[in-house]
């Protein structure tokens, strides 16, 4: 989401992972920076030839790409049909080989899981039409015109926000105990990129804290990159050092929450449990399950139907979750958080409520995105809906859009 750059430019001027069991045998051979596996069920399995696809940019030690792997080999175990994988494919002509690898070996669903790989899964979709090509966190199918190219994504950041009510509860306690003063209440945040799907993500997590904590703020560091384990490491102790008093990301490493145990600072991670690793520190993570939706894109190949433009997974679908609390997290957060949770599902809630937070000192009665994405950056949808940013509307695109910059949140850097 490069585009998101230029509209911060004007405002300014693992070990973490779930453990699912991979499905039957596989085999793998390696070249260059791309490695092959294939995944088949077992006989007593498998139930269709349907062969699927998936082609992530790192490996298994990003926690990112895990996530995925997991629950592409637990969906394809379930529907009994063969996955194959592809690894360590960057976001260039790499991807759209691997794509055409994926077809010319009888995959019917090729997905990819970085934003990256758009523009090459749009071309290998054109030379292959009856073949679907799936993408996660992309913006163009809606605008494409192809009917076998597809984006997907999830309200993650209604887990985000869950999360911040976890962080909010713990500054309170920090408070309560007396070891830090409520305005001190000063949280780090080190995301990868300044794309709209990272700034969805910190501010919802820092709205959930601050649905707890009022006197929160945060300053935010970006690494330029969504797996580097010492520029995440260096950025946490940055706002360590800073005078951040708790730490969240948007990165893929281990660099942030390890950070945070050396220095005795409460966590809140991504994409997995890092209980473990951090058992003094961590107290919870957020995720998106892509199980389901790898469920959902199988079915509909297997029996005709066609796959939608744009997929939103929900917290009510199970698309979107939270790990368990973690020991450090403070008493009656999980109360706190099942209860945001009920609301935002039967819509009290809305994450992005304009009453909650400002913009200059000012209420956001109205805000074009850019849904739309052209070469200008032209915004060009109504955001605000009913006195909320309505974010990630299947009917609109379900990559996030939101790229406001809200009130109480600093950005230490823009580069990226």
């Amino acid at each position: 989401m490069k585009r998101f750059k230029k509209a911060l430019a004007v405002l300014c001027s693992a070990a973490m992972m779930f453990s699912f069991t991979a499905c039957g045998s596989s085999s793998s051979s390696s070249t260059d920076s791309s490695k092959d596996s294939s995944t088949e069920s077992s006989d007593s399995t498998k139930k269709s030839d349907l062969k699927v696809g998936f082609i992530y940019l790192h490996d298994e030690n990003s926690t990112y790409d895990l996530n995925f792997m997991n629950a592409a080999e637990a969906a394809c175990k379930e529907a009994g049909v063969e996955c194959v994988e592809k690894t360590n494919i960057p976001e260039g002509q790499e991807c759209y080989d691997a794509a055409c690898e994926l077809a010319d070996e009888g995959c019917g669903i090729v997905f990819a899981d970085s934003f990256g790989h758009e523009d090459y899964m749009i071309q290998a979709a054109k030379e292959y039409p009856d073949v679907q090509f799936c993408h996660a966190t992309g913006t163009q199918a809606h605008t494409a015109g192809l009917s076998n190219f597809h984006n997907a994504f999830a309200d993650i950041f209604e887990g985000r926000y869950l999360a911040g009510i976890a962080a909010g509860e713990k500054l309170n306690e920090m408070i309560n105990d007396g070891k830090i003063t409520a305005d001190q209440t000063k949280m780090g945040y080190v995301g990868a990129f300044t794309y709209a799907e990272v700034i969805s993500g910190y501010t919802a997590f820092y709205l959930g804290a601050k649905s707890i904590c009022p006197t929160v703020t945060m300053e935010v560091t970006f690494t330029g990159s969504w797996y580097d384990e010492t520029a995440e490491k260096e950025g946490a102790n940055n706002l360590i050092n800073d005078g951040c008093v708790l730490i969240s990301q948007h990165a893929d490493s281990m660099g942030a929450p390890t950070a945070c145990e050396t220095a005795g600072v409460p966590n809140v991670t991504y994409n997995g449990s890092t209980a473990d690793a951090c058992p003094n520190t961590y107290l919870i993570s957020s995720r998106i399950n892509w199980e389901p939706y790898f469920s959902h894109i199988i079915d509909c190949v297997e029996n005709g139907k066609d796959i939608e433009t744009d997929y939103v997974g929900t917290l009510a679908d199970g698309s979107v979750e939270l790990a368990d609390l973690g020991s450090a997290a403070a008493d009656g957060t999980q109360e706190a958080i099942d209860d945001a949770k009920a609301k935002i599902e039967d819509g009290s809630l809305h994450v992005f409520d304009t009453s909650t937070f400002t913009v200059d000192g000012k209420t956001l009665d109205s805000y074009k995105a850019d849904v739309d994405t052209d070469a200008d950056y032209t915004p060009d949808h109504e955001a605000i809906k009913d006195g909320y940013f309505d974010e990630s509307d299947p009917e609109l695109r379900s990559a996030p859009y939101f790229d406001v910059q809200i009130d109480g949140i600093t950005l230490l850097d823009t580069k990226y």
